[in-house]
């Protein structure tokens, strides 16, 4: 892809929403809040400034935008039509991080949806995101704001990472409150197709709808993705990622298996198989450091060799709020650490659990293990 310009990436604050708008609206690339992640903010009725986003992503063209609107209001001139259980999904769960694709009106440039009749429309919690909408004046087309196939930001200092130089500004308001993307969700008659899983849960889904399904191509490869974000392997670090799903216990052997294999060994672990592994290893490590958003971080030697292992810890238990909540900065800064083999606590696929599984599939490429 062509080299960009460099842009000067100013660092504004929620007091500078008025400025963030106007600069949405004008066509310049805003990095915003939302309660899931960071969002790479655009006017998304103007395809050139949609053509910007994927320039500073590296963002394949046919993967399709979601849209960002303030209210339900601003949703009509978008779409050609509303079904009853999509208005039903939309009073339920927004604002909050549910996306509903919908047919398409004329007005929305094709530049948004990647040649698909449909488009992605979500209306945030986040209330200085919901504002800066609002002041803008159109929905604000936001993917990720990262670079292509890496983690999403969840801290404004993530976006400045893989984005300073390459967008007009970033609204820092702290870190994000749920830490995966939203659930995009795709209404046939009385049927809910999940299409992407995120922070609203299938369970959360079946309260208002009869019948809720995922959709077939997250289990097969070979079929084409309806949902932005899901076409590409994505979520991934800069070394090779393995996810181990089992008892604490389990995953401590794996690892010890593993362990001699490599230089310099990342883990990403619950609370309590980081005890078990200490315990196993008959050693304790020689620096812990703490955080508001990664609970440990230690580093230890092991054996003659002193083996290098770098650990952070998401949580009490494998538990999927936490490690949601944790796990795109605890995959960026495995990056800072050089490991040459993460190795993540994977979860039960159940609630926020689809979730984080699916970004973990996606992050290792498929290199998921479930041991007993």
């Amino acid at each position: 892809m062509e080299a960009l310009d460099p842009i000067e990436t100013q660092v504004l604050t929620t007091d500078d929403v008025e400025l963030a708008g106007t600069l949405l609206r004008v066509g310049d690339l805003v990095a915003i809040p939302t309660e899931t992640v960071y969002g790479l903010g655009a006017n998304g009725l103007a395809a050139d400034a949609m053509d910007r986003i994927y320039a500073a992503k590296g963002r394949p063209s046919d993967n399709p935008l979601i849209l960002h609107v303030c209210n339900q209001s601003m949703v009509h001139r978008l779409v050609r039509h509303i079904t009853p259980l999509e208005q039903t999904l939309m009073d339920t769960f927004w604002p909050g991080p549910l996306t509903i694709t919908f047919e398409k009106s004329a007005l929305v440039p094709e530049r948004a949806t990647g040649g698909l009749s449909r488009v992605a429309l979500r209306c945030p919690a986040h209330e200085v995101c919901r504002e800066m909408i609002r002041i803008a004046g159109v929905p604000i087309a936001a993917p990720s704001a990262n670079r292509s196939g890496r983690p999403s930001p969840t801290t404004a200092e993530a976006v400045l990472h893989d984005m300073k130089g390459r967008i007009h500004a970033v609204v820092d308001a702290g870190p994000c409150e749920i830490g995966v993307e939203s659930t995009v969700v795709q209404v046939e008659g009385d049927t809910v197709i999940i299409l992407r899983p995120g922070g609203v849960t299938k369970e959360m889904l079946e309260m208002v709808a009869d019948h809720v399904v995922y959709d077939t191509a997250l289990h097969d490869p070979t079929e084409a993705p309806k949902a932005p974000g899901m076409k590409y392997r994505h979520y991934a670090p800069d070394m090779p990622v393995q996810v181990l799903v089992g008892s604490s216990s389990a995953v401590v052997e794996s690892i010890q298996s593993k362990v001699p294999m490599y230089k310099r060994i990342g883990l990403f672990l619950s609370q309590q198989t980081w005890d078990i592994l200490i315990e196993a290893l008959g050693i304790k490590p020689t620096t812990i450091s703490e955080d508001t958003h990664v609970s440990q971080l230690a580093s230890f030697g092991v054996g003659a060799d002193t083996q290098d292992i770098v650990t952070i810890i998401f949580g009490e238990t494998a538990e999927p709020v936490s490690l949601a909540n944790q796990l795109y900065e605890g995959l960026l800064a495995f990056n800072e650490k050089d490991v040459d083999l993460l190795i993540v606590e994977g979860c039960k696929k159940e609630g926020l659990g689809v979730a984080v599984m699916n970004r973990l599939e996606k992050a290792s490429g498929g290199q998921i293990y479930i041991i007993e």
